[in-house]
C-alpha cells in the first residue's frame, strides 16, 4: 500500500470519525447502552478494516462510516420519539433489591448470581448487602445503590465522634451452602452458627440465601422465598 494513499485514508477516516462522534452525540463514546457500546465497536472495525484493504478505497470508507452514522442517528431518533423502541434498543433499569430484600427472580433473568452481586456492590463501596435499601442494575451494567438511612454517608467530624476501628462483613452462608472455612476464621464453630440462626427463625442451612455477619452488627439473614 503507498503511504500517500494511505495517508489520504487515515485523513479522511479520522474526519468522519471526529464528525459522527459530533452528529450522532457523545453516547456513542460514554457507551451508556449495549446498543452503544456494540456500535461503538462496529464502528471501529469498519475504519480499520478499511483502511488496511487494499482494495477499498476511500469513496468506500466514506461511504460505509456514512451509512452507519446515518443509521444511528435513525435509531437516537426513534429513540427519543418512541419510548417503547427505547426500550428495546436501551432497556430498562432493573431492581436487584427492594426495601433490603434480594430480588431473586430478578437475578436470574440478568443472569447474576450473589457473587457477582456482592463483587459489584463492592465496586461501589457498598461492603455489606445489610448496607442497602434498594439497588439497580442500569442498562450499562452498573449498580444504582440508595442506602438505608443509617448507613447513608457521614463523617465522624460531622457528629463529632472519636475514631472507631472498621470491621469488613463476612459472607458465612451462600445460596444455601456454609461457608465453614468463613466461620472458623471468625473463631466460631456450628453450635454458635446455630445459635445465631436460630434468632432468626432458620433451623435449616438450605432455607438461607444468604447470611453475613458484622462485628457490632451481628448476624444479617436472608431466607429462600
Amino acid at each position: 500500500m503507498q503511504i500517500g494513499h494511505l495517508t489520504l485514508e487515515l485523513i479522511v477516516g479520522f474526519l468522519f470519525l471526529f464528525l459522527i462522534v459530533k452528529f450522532v452525540g457523545k453516547k456513542i463514546i460514554s457507551q451508556i447502552s449495549p446498543f452503544t457500546f456494540i456500535a461503538a465497536i462496529v464502528l471501529g472495525e469498519i475504519l480499520g478494516n478499511a483502511l488496511y484493504d487494499n482494495k477499498i478505497g476511500v469513496f468506500y470508507i466514506i461511504y460505509s462510516l456514512v451509512l452507519w452514522a446515518v443509521l444511528l442517528f435513525i435509531v437516537e431518533i426513534l429513540s427519543q420519539k418512541s419510548l417503547k423502541f427505547r426500550g428495546i434498543v436501551i432497556g430498562k433499569p432493573v431492581a436487584l433489591i427492594k426495601n433490603g430484600v434480594i430480588d431473586r427472580e430478578a437475578l436470574k433473568k440478568n443472569r447474576i448470581n450473589i457473587n457477582l452481586l456482592q463483587s459489584l456492590l463492592r465496586q461501589s463501596e457498598t461492603f455489606s448487602i445489610r448496607e442497602v435499601a434498594y439497588c439497580y442494575l442500569e442498562a450499562n451494567g452498573s449498580l444504582s445503590i440508595l442506602k438505608k438511612t443509617k448507613y447513608q454517608k457521614t463523617t465522624q467530624e460531622d457528629l463529632n465522634l472519636p475514631s472507631q476501628s472498621v470491621y469488613v462483613p463476612v459472607t458465612i452462608i451462600r445460596d444455601g451452602e456454609v461457608l465453614w472455612d468463613e466461620i472458623m476464621e471468625l473463631g466460631y464453630d456450628e453450635s454458635w452458627l446455630k445459635a445465631e440462626l436460630s434468632k432468626h427463625n432458620v433451623i435449616n442451612y438450605k432455607d438461607v440465601f444468604i447470611a453475613e455477619w458484622l462485628h457490632g452488627d451481628g448476624l444479617f439473614v436472608q431466607v429462600n422465598s
